[in-house]
């Protein structure tokens, strides 16, 4: 099944290509000396991304680095004498890395002159135009981290389902009032295959959203367990899900699809609504059930000859 896509125009692509030239030049990313430190702005990351310590694999996950790049740069600024590498007695096939005196000072001064950057650029701004500055960041910002988030279709009985199913139900155990029990998730033989779908999100490699489609009836299916990581939420990764299992609805020839929800879920029904779902008499006796919901489908697109 093919990810959601939505065609870009020319003018999109040239408009943040000219954003991301500019803002890099400005805070000096293609300086062998990032600011104004023996480093460039690999190295420079790397050391802030370290922390207190962590393994080389979750960095590169994190960072989206290739293997060999972020190996030699640890290797560099470990003879420069600023992480120390380690094997763990635990697992012999992980390394970690952490900060050496030296390098939780390179980074202390890292952070001070990036602070006095970013002051320098904003002291010529109002204070209105540095809120209005500060509002369009973190809306880019979640914008790109959305744009960052791929959504997979994956086997009911997959590890990274089974885990989002656990956390869906963690979290609406503390919110219903009445608890929730793991027996009413949906078992993995019905959003599989012919029977139905079942879609991960992931942002940098982890899981943080899932959402189930099963057959309700000949023609009928039903949505279950739309749920998203409280960091991943207000980002429009609900809805994104939400496209993704009508999609499979519709390869699924079915052509309408139910769903209901929990009285204490305002903001999933209100989200139903914006989507096009109306609001139905119960089409199942279902113990956590207050409201349900039903929205009719279009036909498949062709398939191309």
């Amino acid at each position: 099944m093919e990810p959601v896509t939505n065609p870009v125009s020319p003018a999109d692509v040239a408009a943040f290509r000219h954003f991301n030239r500019y803002f890099t030049r400005r805070i000096g990313a293609l300086d062998d000396h990032y600011l104004g430190q023996d480093r460039p702005l690999g190295e420079a990351r790397l050391l802030f991304e370290i922390g207190d310590g962590v393994s080389l694999r979750e960095l590169r996950g994190r960072l989206a680095l290739d293997a060999g790049y972020l190996s030699r740069m640890a290797k560099s600024l470990e003879a420069q004498g600023l992480v120390r590498l380690t094997v763990p007695p635990h697992d012999t096939r992980l390394r970690l890395i952490e900060l050496t005196p030296a390098g939780r000072v390179e980074v202390k001064e890292q952070n001070h002159r990036s602070d006095a950057l970013v002051a320098g650029l904003l002291t010529t701004l109002t204070a209105p135009q540095r809120t209005e500055l500060t509002h369009a960041l973190a809306t880019t910002h979640r914008l790109l981290r959305l744009a960052g988030i791929t959504v997979t279709l994956v086997d009911g009985a997959a590890e990274d389902a089974r885990a989002c199913l656990d956390a869906y139900a963690a979290d609406l155990d503390a919110r219903f009032p009445e608890g929730f029990d793991k027996t009413d998730l949906v078992r993995p033989e019905e959003v599989t295959g012919d029977a139905g779908a079942f879609f991960v999100a992931y942002e940098e490699g982890r899981p943080v959203a899932c959402g189930a489609l099963r057959t309700l009836e000949p023609g009928v299916g039903e949505i279950r367990h739309v749920w998203v990581h409280p960091a991943a939420r207000r980002l429009g990764l609900a809805r994104r899900i939400l496209t993704e299992l009508e999609l499979a609805a519709v390869e699924h020839e079915f052509t309408v699809v139910r769903l209901d929800t929990h009285a204490a879920l305002t903001e999933a029904r209100a989200m139903y609504r914006a989507c096009g779902y109306a609001e139905i008499p119960a089409y199942v006796d279902h113990v956590y059930a207050d409201h349900w919901f039903e929205k009719r489908l279009g036909p498949p697109p062709p398939t191309a000859s």
